[in-house]
């Protein structure tokens, strides 16, 4: 069986459920497909609609103007130098982001909505079906209510303190009112928390087939370990150190692999274990867009990187991620950099959802936020061995120092995966540590703006 799933498969969603904006359903009224969907659903139907909500969430990620490209280079991991496109540049680095702009300030807010919208078509089709079990539907409502969650958090992380609509599921040309990013980040929890309660009366397997990319956690049981994971993300982001730490001892956590330089392959295998968006480069499948020429490494990756014991070898994730390259200028001279990115070699290569590195350093991170800072620095100092090949820290004692340090590594290991270093330092109120290389002038952006489509139809 081809675990690859395909466009094909989303067009078979888009057959039976309407791809629709936040708080209305734009599909076609003439189409009986929808209809037939809602009202005579089949397990077939059912289990179609439940696959491609993956396929729905990943197709924003890993363009050039994706989720990881854009916030990526709003945190200076990178650069996107592209002499049709400016705005890569004159945008994103830019005094504004223009919320007329649906690839760039306006980006990240229709399709996370639709995609949100087809779970609510799916879980409400989901009353109705025959031929289903139970514990199958207890499958597909853990699995989507998730999905619903991670589309819910894209749209916070991009928006933040200007908050979004959670209240969606409306009729036609009912609007939800805009929720305060607490609210929303509270809406997710909860999404996450009543996923866990479905997948646990999910029985041994889901009805529907999930792509490689969740190779071990393709079961309601292993599912719901992908599911504390993000949990224990949501959670450190809200500030809820302890309920972070319960969800981490749930998740797939491990942070066993040795130091020995001769297990150096095993501990990377380890620390890469997780679940991850894939991709084809073949007709009727996404490829990852990640891999275009025009898209080129920070040089302060290189100039920031620590060195290892000798002195002179730089942090080993540096060496594995990027590679030397001929100067390349952007941005009218004023970009310069001589790095390209090697994370993505193929338009096959998958993007990380989340993966074991993050989640030992999101312990490390609730632990210095508990202000237990030697238990903290225990997982920072695994990570800096095995993935950094650095020396231990031994000389951190003060959250202040703990913290610093919690950074650099979360911004060498989460390399241009998903914007962490951006989401990571406006947290922390350091967005200002970010160079400005267009003009002193123009500080990193704090968020992107709702969107004039959205705004105008209030």
């Amino acid at each position: 069986m081809n675990m690859h799933l395909t466009k094909k498969t989303l067009v078979a969603l888009g057959a039976a459920l309407s791809l629709v904006g936040c708080g209305l359903d734009i599909g076609d009224l003439n189409n009986p497909s929808l209809d037939g969907f809602r009202d005579n659903p089949t397990p077939s139907s059912i289990n179609s609609a439940s696959t491609g909500l993956t396929i729905g969430h990943r197709v924003v990620i890993a363009t050039q103007n994706g989720y990881v490209a854009e916030l990526g280079v709003i945190g200076r991991e990178a650069y996107v130098f592209d002499s049709s496109e400016p705005r890569t540049v004159n945008e994103l680095l830019g005094p504004t982001l223009d919320p007329g702009g649906p690839a760039f300030g306006g980006n990240f807010w229709t399709q996370p909505y639709a995609n949100i919208r087809n779970a609510n078509t799916l879980l409400t089709a989901l009353d109705k079906v025959q031929g289903m079990t139970d514990a199958e539907k207890e499958g597909v409502r853990g699995f989507a209510k998730t999905f619903q969650a991670l589309d819910l958090l894209m749209v916070i992380n991009t928006r933040d303190e200007n908050g979004a609509p959670i209240d969606v599921d409306l009729p036609l040309g009912q609007l939800a009112p805009i929720a305060t990013k607490a609210e929303v980040f509270t809406r997710i929890a909860s999404l996450l928390d009543e996923a866990q309660t479905h997948l646990g009366a999910a029985g041994d397997k889901f009805s529907f087939r999930l792509s490689t990319g969740f190779n071990g956690f393709n079961t309601p049981a292993t599912f719901l370990k992908f599911n504390r994971a993000i949990r224990a993300r949501v959670a450190v982001y809200m500030g809820q150190y302890q309920v972070a730490l319960d969800a981490l001892s749930q998740s797939f956590l491990d942070a066993t692999a040795s130091a020995d330089d001769g297990a150096k392959a095993a501990a990377l295998t380890s620390l890469n274990v997780g679940v991850y968006h894939t991709f084809r480069a073949a007709s009727g499948d996404l490829d990852n867009g990640l891999l275009t020429e025009k898209i080129f490494a920070h040089p302060s990756i290189e100039t920031d990187a620590e060195k290892q014991a000798d002195g002179a070898t730089p942090d080993d994730r540096f060496t594995r991620k990027t590679r030397k390259i001929d100067e390349v200028k952007g941005g009218g001279g004023k970009l310069v950099t001589t790095l390209r990115f090697t994370l993505y070699p193929t338009s096959d290569s998958p993007v990380p959802i989340i993966r074991n590195e993050e989640l030992i350093l999101l312990r490390a991170e609730a632990n210095i936020g508990l202000e237990q800072i030697g238990v903290a620095m225990d997982d920072i100092n695994y990570i800096r061995t095995r993935s950094g090949r650095l020396a231990p820290r031994l000389d951190v004692t003060t959250k202040e120092a703990a913290l610093d340090e919690l950074l650099k590594q979360k911004r060498y290991s989460l390399l241009f995966e998903g914007g962490h270093r951006w989401i990571d330092l406006r947290r922390y109120d350091k967005l200002d540590t970010l160079p400005r290389e267009i003009d002193p002038n123009y500080a990193p952006h704090e968020r992107f703006p709702i969107p004039v489509t959205e705004t105008d139809a209030r």
